[in-house]
């Protein structure tokens, strides 16, 4: 398994590669695995500067993809728990999110409490389009502004 995964990491790491490593990065770091995606999207984007928009573009899309099957996962852990215990439980982070809706999924770029946040949206079963809209909308903020910040802190 090591093997494998060293060959995949180093398949990624090749030039042409480049997008579909952003892609890949930014979907997995928006599950609930701890990992971050902007470190291989303002790479990029320093060894190709023409990629700019195409590479924030992939990581949004990777990472607003990642976070709706974040989703997908907390409606089937709704519907397991469901299934095998049938009280509910009303914390205060579910009434908030109950009470602001599909806008609070905007809040998935946060580091931390994003990723579990379009889980929680999954588990009260918000409905996917508009959680998607908003995801989309928060993650193609940070990475605009992350990348426009950091090339600015370390130009050409």
């Amino acid at each position: 398994m090591d093997a494998w995964f060293h060959s995949l990491l180093q398949a990624l790491a090749l030039p042409q590669y480049g997008l579909s490593t952003v892609f890949v990065v930014a979907f997995v770091s928006a599950t609930l695995l701890p990992l971050g995606s902007e470190p291989a999207v303002f790479g990029l984007i320093k060894l190709s500067p023409q990629l700019f928009w195409p590479a924030i573009g992939v990581a949004t899309l990777g990472n607003t993809l990642g976070g709706m099957l974040t989703w997908w996962m907390g409606l089937g852990a709704h519907h397991m728990v469901d299934k095998y215990r049938h009280s509910t439980t009303h914390l205060r982070a579910l009434d908030w999110l109950q009470r602001i809706g599909p806008p609070a999924c905007f809040l998935s770029f946060l580091p931390v409490i994003g990723d579990p946040l379009c889980a929680v949206a999954g588990w009260l079963r918000l409905p996917p389009g508009p959680c998607a809209a908003w995801m989309l909308a928060g993650k193609f903020a940070r990475y605009l502004v992350m990348t426009v910040v950091l090339l600015r802190v370390w130009p050409g």
